[in-house]
């Protein structure tokens, strides 16, 4: 409908081009169709003549009539008025409600979706633990944020490649391993010849035990088989990476998440990615050597300071695999590259696009985007939750899924914006009552496929097409209430692809779940009138049908009892 009366307003600013009451040469301004807070105020409103007004030269609110006397009424819109200083207001005639009620129906699990992203291709990277211990709840609202942006785009119309970026190179590997040989060889995180920057949680144990064992493990299609030397570290650093990387895979299927890449960083340097990038870099003509290092000047592209690619000591700093890394998505044909990280990566993010930008490959100025999502605290009985036995120093995101389970903890670890602190309460997130919004929702849907059950049960019909023949009584606070909620879907969906918020979703669906409540409460479905049941349930059917599509875009189940 916005896209509806957005045309019609860009007709009307046509016809008053071609009556001379605005300037021939006046471009369309930008302007906006939006729903109003207060319904006094109509169904939808624009403020057009207000912009229109400065470079027409002229009074808004006269803009503002001409505009309403040349935007035709009948058929979706019953009345334009103004208001104000000149805002435009529509109010929708009965049958454009209706209409929305048949386009629900007959689209099911594709209304709302949309095509704007035209099959382009955009990679969503999330996630990307190191392979060094089980996922943390951090890492699990990383990876509910990137699937559920992953999944809001699939709805926009873009094909998207699911992303997860493998640190197995580096210090922390190399701790990992010199951990999982001192278990291997019997000494324990107490004992005098623990390493000094050792993982101490007790999966270090179970890791090591394998190892002797001989056993092996399957990741990606390949096996690694332990050699049961202690003495072997490189086999061990093989084996600990390939068990921890399984460990996480099962612990995101747990969570309903998973990825189309697999992306190592060990491949950058077996490749010859990171040889290759940093000449590229210097032919660019931004680089310079300074104290026995070389430098790129990322000052040129807006970071705060330079940045060394290559200490003195010959080795590379983070920042040349990082840049060498959003290369190969570019190269890989990735229109858009969106990577979900934890708040704390902040600093590092100016400088990729930096060194990008000093490349000269075409890449846009805003590539990588990125979401930073805060960190999670966890609440049990009024107390924070932090440590887990198994990890040692923190809580794991399969503690919280065996916990709240895996539609409560998805639910709750997506349902606020992703840079505002998140409190996550066990209680509350376990508990069916009408406070917990995850159960709300699906409460909602569950109550309506009941009524199906319940109609079946008394012998009574159901005649869809002559329930959506049916005029709906807008008169009513709740019936209208709810057929506007059911109406948002499409324009929320397509809001939280353009924004990369998928929190949005869940505010959206508690909001229609209480919509409908307030429905349900006004109005009894089980009736002897066979129209006024079928009218009222071919609406409950397309509140449901709304939940399900939400719903599915969160990762959350939609159940049919409770």
């Amino acid at each position: 409908m916005k896209s509806t009366l957005k045309a019609l307003v860009e007709q009307g600013i046509a016809a008053l081009r071609d009556q001379g009451i605005l300037p021939a040469d006046l471009a369309t301004p930008d302007f906006v169709i939006e729903r109003p807070k207060d319904r006094a105020h109509g169904d939808f409103s624009s403020n057009a003549a207000m912009v229109l007004a400065k470079p027409a030269r002229s009074n808004p609110r006269a803009i503002a009539q001409a505009l309403a006397a040349a935007i035709p009424t009948g058929g979706d819109i019953a009345a334009v008025e103004i208001a104000g200083p000149g805002f435009l207001n529509f109010r929708l005639a009965p049958d454009a409600w209706q209409r929305q009620l048949r386009e629900v129906h007959a689209q099911g699990d594709a209304y709302g979706r949309n095509a704007s992203g035209a099959g382009r291709v955009a990679g969503v990277e999330y996630v990307s633990a190191n392979p060094t211990g089980p996922l943390h709840v951090g890492h699990g609202r990383a990876a509910v944020i990137g699937d559920c942006i992953a999944r809001v785009l699939d709805a926009n119309g873009w094909d998207v490649k699911r992303e997860f970026y493998y640190n197995d190179a580096g210090v922390q590997i190399e701790n990992l391993a010199k951990s999982v040989q001192a278990r291997a060889r019997g000494i324990r995180p107490d004992d005098a010849g623990w390493p000094e920057d050792g993982y101490r949680g007790d999966y270090i144990a179970d890791v090591a035990r394998a190892f002797l064992d001989h056993g092996s493990v399957e990741v990606e299609g390949q096996v690694v088989k332990a050699t049961g030397d202690a003495d072997d570290i490189d086999a061990i650093r093989r084996f600990a990476v390939a068990y921890l990387r399984n460990e996480q895979n099962g612990d995101l299927a747990a969570f309903g998440v998973s990825f189309d890449v697999y992306f190592l960083e060990s491949s950058l340097y077996a490749d010859g990615k990171v040889e290759e990038t940093v000449p590229q870099l210097v032919e660019g003509g931004h680089a310079y050597e300074d104290g026995g290092a070389l430098w790129l000047r990322t000052t040129a592209f807006g970071d705060d300071k330079d940045r060394v690619m290559r200490k003195s000591d010959g080795t590379y700093t983070y920042f040349v695999p990082d840049v060498a890394y959003h290369l190969s998505k570019w190269q890989r044909g990735y229109e858009r590259a969106i990577t979900e990280l934890g708040a704390d990566h902040h600093g590092s993010l100016a400088r990729v696009k930096a060194g990008l930008q000093a490349l000269d490959k075409g890449i846009p100025q805003g590539y990588p985007e990125y979401v930073l999502h805060q960190m999670v605290t966890v609440m049990r009985g009024g107390e924070e939750v932090k440590l887990s036995k198994r990890a040692g120093s923190y809580l794991t995101l399969r503690d919280l899924i065996d916990e709240a389970g895996r539609d409560a903890t998805r639910w709750f670890l997506v349902a606020r914006k992703p840079d505002s602190q998140l409190v996550f309460d066990i209680d509350l997130a376990r508990s069916q009552s009408l406070d917990n919004p995850v159960y709300y929702v699906q409460l909602s849907h569950a109550r309506i496929c009941g009524l199906l059950r319940q109609l079946k049960e008394r012998g009574l019909g159901f005649d869809l097409d002559n329930g959506l023949a049916q005029a709906l009584d807008l008169d009513n606070a709740a019936t209208l209430e709810l057929v506007t909620s059911i109406s948002r879907w499409p324009e929320l969906l397509a809001a939280a692809g353009q924004l990369l918020e998928p929190h949005l979703v869940a505010q959206y669906l508690l909001e229609l779940a209480q919509a409908f409540q307030s429905y349900y409460n006004d109005h009894q479905f089980l009736v002897d009138d066979a129209d006024v049941r079928d009218g009222r349930l071919a609406l409950a059917l397309a509140t449901r049908q709304v939940l399900a599509n939400g719903l599915a875009v969160l990762g959350v189940q939609a159940p049919e009892a409770m």
